[in-house]
């Protein structure tokens, strides 16, 4: 009985998705085949395809691969949340990106995903006190990904980063389940306060291109912030807000606007 229960914990659906497409991507295209096998089929589970991707991407100089993939490799083992959190980031990517049409395409070729899952680990780091190797990675997925995310900041799972370039999400934001952003989105503060200073966001929201929101604010759950906007007010649960500052132009429009992904202002 031991043995057939440790043989179901094994089963995984999303990974065995992906070696799938993995194999037909090496039919389809060979010379892609290194990097496929380099990266997916060389490895027996999701996070060891990860931990050698966050290596390959970030190794430099200062600090080799093989050390980066130990460090991966050890906190993969010891938080199981990390590898959950990034099955729910590859299947939102799919859902929720018309570009995206296999689960392969985030771990190969998608930065927002690949930063995320650098995110987590640095977070991850920055919770045991290992604050500089955190501030290590959060550097190296700047200089490699144009992503700027601090490692303190407290992100849920779910979470899809549509082109991703030039994001920046400051030290005490804290973003919920299910949220979708884009590109130039900046959570940040709004001066040299030390203490609480970036926004809250609720679960399910969705976040225009190049929308700022500062400073401490709540931005409730399934609401929607227009492309450009810059919020510098609370945001209700369920609303739409638009402008520069943002203001109230309507209800959110659905249930769940970071899945349904609509960023048309309607009526």
């Amino acid at each position: 009985m031991a043995e057939k229960r440790a043989t179901l914990t094994e089963i995984d659906p999303i990974w065995d998705r992906i070696a799938r497409e993995a194999q037909q991507a090496v039919a389809d295209e060979p010379l892609l085949g290194g990097l496929v096998h380099a990266c997916v089929l060389h490895h027996r589970s999701l996070e060891k395809a990860l931990s050698y991707r966050f290596a390959a991407k970030l190794s430099s100089n200062e600090m080799s691969m093989v050390l980066l993939r130990e460090i991966a490799d050890e906190i993969y083992a010891r938080n199981a949340d990390l590898a959950e959190a990034a099955r729910a980031d590859i299947t939102a990517v799919l859902d929720r990106d018309p570009a995206c049409n296999r689960m392969l395409q985030p771990i190969l070729f998608f930065k927002g995903f690949q930063a995320m899952q650098a995110y987590r680990l640095g977070h991850d780091l920055w919770k045991q006190g290992r604050k500089d190797l955190a501030y290590f990675i959060q550097m190296r997925c700047s200089e490699v990904y144009g992503i700027d995310i601090h490692p303190g900041a407290r992100i849920g799972r779910g979470i899809m980063i549509d082109h991703a370039h030039s994001i920046v999400i400051g030290e005490t934001a804290v973003v919920g389940d299910n949220v979708s952003m884009l590109h130039s989105v900046t959570l940040g503060g709004t001066g040299k306060e030390h203490e609480d200073r970036h926004p809250k966001i609720g679960d399910g929201v969705l976040i225009g291109a190049g929308a700022k929101v500062l400073g401490n604010i709540k931005v409730g759950q399934c609401s929607r912030i227009a492309a450009g906007s810059v919020v510098l007010e609370e945001v209700p649960c369920d609303t739409t807000v638009a402008g520069v500052p943002a203001r109230i132009v309507g209800e959110a429009g659905c249930e769940f606007p970071s899945v349904s992904m609509n960023q048309t202002l309607s009526g």
